[in-house]
């Protein structure tokens, strides 16, 4: 038996006894565990008061030895190896994660789950465990550490309990149902008369205990796939035979798992989902035609030929369908008075148009495009008397009735209205209470015939048809209502926006960016999935990246081949044990059928004997190698009446001989050796002894296994999409996924369906707020660079496609978009200026725009670096000239000046000259 001490090393305590606590792994199998293994682990917690209810969650695994400490060896079984020290983490009050390193002799590390008993010890003397003192003096002091000491005597899987045998268990169904590793010994002989719960314990077990394999219930869960067609590259021939999902069929067995917080038995597959070249389009136009329309259909009578033409470009074959809509013809939303108004609804506008109707089916969709510009020709507008239109209706009928629509083949449909539109429940202004039945109810003209008797759907009725009938709807629409159909476009899946211009003038470029855009996404939907089973995405997207809990892929090219790897785990029986759903992509008409088998039942049970000889004469079934007892009969054999009474027989209700006890866990009484359990007010009580009932499990905020699961002999098993000893941990990760498709926007973990946030300064429910962070233009600048350029970090590392989900959008300049847009602007490494704007619409859809070209600093231009050479010569040459110039005209001034003062002297000495001679004479 497994024995757990917890010895305190910081204050003396009296000896103390917990009970049902649990010793579970997270990543082992359950058979790994040999003779002589002891472990030791230690954890620590703030407080651990006497008596109380302790489950221990147990991560086991390879710890990295500090350099100081010596190399393990491997324990010899005989004798106790030296106490380990650990390193662990404090996540939550409730639960408490430690880690060691355990060796056996098959290199696994596992412990078997087993309820066992905590002895709370007074401290051991120094001297006995002086080699760990030193560490442990090292933890505050307020903090208590305990040394668990895990004994295995013997071959614990073999001698121990077991989760199998924990249980209480007595029939085959109920032990297959306990965990995949348990096994049923249907074998006649088997035990000789031991209690039937030993019949169910580890296939191993039973085998050692002499069960012949032959002998033995242990179903295990299979994957089988049926049909499996290659992919197709392009829609060539018929499109029946075009693939662009594979596998196409499988079937699975299932082996229920209701104890989530052991290791399931889960299967896995992966989905492989290739958008084909040159698919065929079926177009189907759906038009506003009230008033306030009358110029868009003006514009729409000379853009049926370039529709075609741009949709030519993508597709070789390619149909199209004309439809239009109003309201419902009843008063609040028509005009009554005059009686004029109700033949013509312009009366009153001094104007003529159509006497107002719901919807009209005007062209089947048809390859003649001729005739789709010739009807458009032939239509009026209407007038209707209250702002919206009654646009779902037309959606519903034009979805559901037969207008040409062909299997293989893309299924667009336009929808297009300036206004908003009623929705369910609207019909009761005009008295009308019988809600859409999403039938066709088109008669001999193709006019709506149910319009005045039937309510509008719900957008829930036009997403289901929507995905029944493989039809992409897109809403283009004026910008005043754009938000209002992107709140419906994030409700219907593959349906998209785009903003219609005042007149339709955009309507071809639009529906072409639509078209482009749902080609580029990949997304998964599930069609009648049972509540019993569970399943979780990955997908492998761009660039061989794998993004958890992603069910959808985008940015992808035509031709391209995305992978989406699927678990699918079984968390109870159903009544029906058979059931089929389907996987697909949204929008395609291929699909992925899966069967499932739920593995319940034993095959034994076919056998059963009714009023058996072997149960003391007929009083009771034998089946599974047990006797099932007719009402008042009990024992193993069914031998004894619920009066009977035997004083030596008391000993069988009290456990293994010496355990003691109360008998039947003083909650029934013994009779003929064997257990009548009470009945409780507040659940059933079960068990061999009594030991099991439905009510003492964890509970969460005052709720029993938090409101998620059932109670079981003390542990929860929990619903689909929960997990955890209390199941208040969510499976489900679509919850932590940001508007980006990223989980929790990358900057941390999802843990049980929360963002926990990793990156310093981000918060929210998705971690998408980060006021730290790098600014929206240094982020997306790496988008940009990868996306658009093809270069950068992003590019290099193959992570592009997981973090920058943005849509890129090509621009000549920059136009705000809206007040919260972001322009940008960086420099490259061409030492060029890239400018481009970040903007998120109403959904939350991320988009680029990118001017298509850069500012890059011109190069020189030759001719007027030679013209300005030249100049500058020429300019130089006549300076110098000037200058020369200026030099020898002052220089000949100064010679002239020179001159003429020396001639002047020269004179002057004559005239001197000749007066002093005068003098002299005289």
């Amino acid at each position: 038996m497994n024995q757990v001490l917890l010895t305190s090393f910081v204050d003396p305590w009296v000896v103390t006894e917990l009970q049902h606590v649990e010793v579970a792994p997270l990543h082992a199998a359950p058979d790994a565990v040999d003779a002589g293994d002891v472990g030791a682990v230690a954890v620590h917690r703030k407080q651990l008061p006497h008596h109380v209810l302790v489950s221990v969650m147990l991560k086991v695994g390879a710890r990295r030895r500090e350099p100081h400490e010596p190399q393990q060896k491997r324990a010899d079984p005989g004798n106790s190896p030296p106490l380990q020290h650990v390193t662990f983490r404090r996540k939550k009050l409730s639960r408490v994660y430690f880690a060691t390193t355990l060796r056996s002799s098959n290199s696994k590390i596992s412990f078997i789950p087993a309820p066992l008993q905590l002895v709370l010890l007074t401290p051991q003397p120094a001297s006995s465990h002086s080699a760990l003192s030193g560490r442990m003096a090292a933890l505050p002091t307020r903090w208590l550490l305990w040394m668990c000491v895990f004994t295995f005597a013997g071959k614990t899987a073999a001698s121990g309990s077991n989760v199998c045998t924990s249980r209480g268990a007595s029939t085959c169904k109920q032990c297959l149902a306990v965990h995949p590793s348990c096994a049923w010994c249907f074998q006649e002989d088997f035990g000789h008369g031991v209690a039937s719960s030993s019949r169910c314990d580890l296939k191993k077990n039973l085998i050692a205990a002499g069960c012949e394999p032959s002998g033995l219930e242990s179903p295990t869960s299979r994957l089988q796939v049926i049909e499996d067609r290659p992919l197709s590259n392009k829609a060539a021939g018929a499109t029946q035979d075009v693939t662009q999902i594979k596998p196409q069929k499988l079937h699975i067995t299932l082996r229920p798992e209701t104890m989530t917080h052991f290791p399931d038995d889960a299967k896995r597959f992966t989905v492989k989902v290739r958008q084909v070249e040159d698919y065929p389009v079926d177009l189907y136009y759906l038009m506003d035609l009230s008033y306030s329309m009358n110029d868009d259909l003006f514009r729409l009578r000379t853009l049926g030929r370039g529709l075609a033409e741009a949709m030519n470009r993508t597709t070789s074959n390619l149909r199209m369908g004309f439809g239009a809509f109003v309201d419902k013809p009843l008063s609040p939303y028509m005009y009554i008075s005059p009686e004029a108004a109700v033949r013509n609804p312009c009366y009153s506008i001094n104007t003529t148009c159509l006497p107002q109707f719901g919807y009209k089916h005007v062209l089947s969709l048809t390859e003649e495009v001729g005739r789709f510009t010739e009807e458009v020709k032939k239509q009026m507008v209407s007038r209707n008397r209250d702002a919206p239109e009654g646009g779902f209706d037309a959606i519903i009928q034009a979805a559901v009735c037969k207008i040409g629509w062909r299997p293989g083949a893309s299924h667009l449909l336009i929808f297009t209205s300036d206004a908003k539109t009623h929705v369910a429940l609207d019909g009761r202004l005009a008295g009308i209470v019988h809600p859409n039945d999403g039938r066709c109810h088109l008669n001999a003209d193709n006019m709506y015939s149910m319009s005045t008797t039937m309510d509008y759907p719900s957008l829930a009725l036009i997403t289901d048809k929507m995905s029944e009938n493989n039809i992409n709807l897109i809403f283009a629409v004026t910008n005043p209502v754009v938000p209002l159909y992107q709140n419906y476009s994030e409700l219907i899946p593959g349906t998209t926006v785009g903003t219609l211009s005042n007149d339709s003038g955009n309507v071809i470029q639009l529906i072409q960016k639509a078209y482009a855009k749902i080609r580029s996404k990949v997304e998964l939907e599930l069609l009648g999935v049972p509540e019993e089973l569970s399943l979780s995405f990955n997908a492998t997207c761009l660039n061989g990246e794998l993004i958890p809990g992603l069910k959808s892929c985008s940015g992808l090219k035509i031709g391209d081949t995305v992978s989406f790897s699927v678990e699918a785990r079984a968390r109870g029986c159903p009544r029906q044990k058979k059931k089929t759903f389907i996987i697909k992509p949204v929008g395609f008409k291929d699909s992925l059928t899966i069967t499932v088998t739920f593995e319940c039942d034993c095959k034994c049970q076919s056998k059963a004997q009714l009023n058996s000889p072997k149960c003391s004469n007929g009083n009771g079934t034998y089946e599974c190698g047990i006797c099932l007892c007719h009402p008042g009969r009990l024992g193993p054999y069914c031998e004894c009446a619920e009066g009977d009474y035997n004083p030596m027989e008391q000993g069988r209700c009290s456990g293994p001989a010496g355990s003691g006890g109360p008998v039947c866990s003083g909650r029934g009484d013994c009779v003929c050796g064997q257990c009548v359990c009470h009945s409780s007010d507040f659940g059933k009580v079960w068990g061999k002894l009594c030991e099991c009932d439905d009510f003492n499990c964890l509970r969460y905020k005052g709720e029993l296994c938090s409101g998620h699961g059932v109670c079981n002999c003390g542990f929860c098993q929990c619903a689909p999409d929960w997990q955890g000893e209390n199941c208040n941990c969510s499976r489900r990760t679509d919850t932590c996924m940001s508007n980006l498709g990223l989980l929790c926007s990358g900057r941390g973990q999802c843990v049980c369906g929360v963002c926990e946030c990793t990156q310093p300064g981000a918060y929210g429910a998705t971690c998408d707020k980060c006021p730290t962070c790098p600014d929206a233009c240094t982020m997306k600048k790496e988008c940009v660079e990868c996306k658009h350029f093809k270069r950068g970090k992003l590019h290099d590392d193959n992570t592009c496609s997981r973090i920058c989900k943005d849509e890129i959008e090509l621009v000549d300049k920059i136009v705000l978009h809206d007040t919260n847009a972001v322009n940008c602007s960086y420099k490259d490494e061409n030492d060029c200026v890239e400018h481009f704007q970040y903007y998120e619409d109403a959904s939350g859809k991320s988009i680029l725009f990118v001017v298509k070209e850069p500012d890059c600093p011109k190069g020189p231009d030759i001719l007027v670096v030679l013209l300005s050479v030249a100049g500058a010569i020429l300019f130089l040459g006549l300076a110098a000239l000037l200058i020369w110039k200026l030099l020898v005209t002052i220089h000949d001034r100064r010679e002239f000046a020179k001159f003429e003062e020396e001639r002047a002297r020269a004179k002057w000495d004559t005239v001197g000259g000749a007066c002093r001679k005068a003098a002299f004479l005289n």
